[in-house]
């Protein structure tokens, strides 16, 4: 039996940042991406914090002294949406700083527009027989 793999769909700057992250960052925040789009979680994968559900994922891969986080979404069934990739800049709290925690929020209302969208063409598309 074939494994389903879910796709992965990039909201906003998601894809260029994580193409300009260090490498070992990359691969740490590629490898939960596939655990996600398999149907998995990352060991380092927990619920972001500030909202209602698990739904929202983060992963944290500290590097060289930078603190680095991964935000994507399982919440939408049959595809993961990457919502936000970044440095963490402040040093003060191990809390996401609010204007990220916003863009977040504003990525997701993205997605979920993408998603009704993407459910549609899904719809429309002849089933292979």
């Amino acid at each position: 039996m074939e494994e389903e793999v879910k796709p992965v769909r990039w909201i906003g700057s998601s894809y260029k940042d994580l193409r300009d992250l260090p490498s070992e960052v990359r691969k740490a925040f590629g490898f939960a991406i596939d655990q996600a789009q398999r149907g998995g979680k990352h060991p380092d994968a927990k619920p972001l914090r500030g909202f209602s559900d698990a739904g929202i994922v983060e992963v944290v891969k500290d590097h060289l002294g930078d603190t680095f986080r991964g935000i994507y979404t399982v919440r939408f069934s049959g595809v993961v949406y990457v919502l936000h990739v970044f440095s963490k800049k402040s040093k003060i709290g191990i809390s996401t700083p609010k204007h990220e925690i916003e863009l977040i929020k504003k990525r997701l209302k993205n997605a979920e527009i993408d998603y009704n969208w993407w459910k549609l063409e899904q719809l429309r598309r002849p089933k292979n027989v």
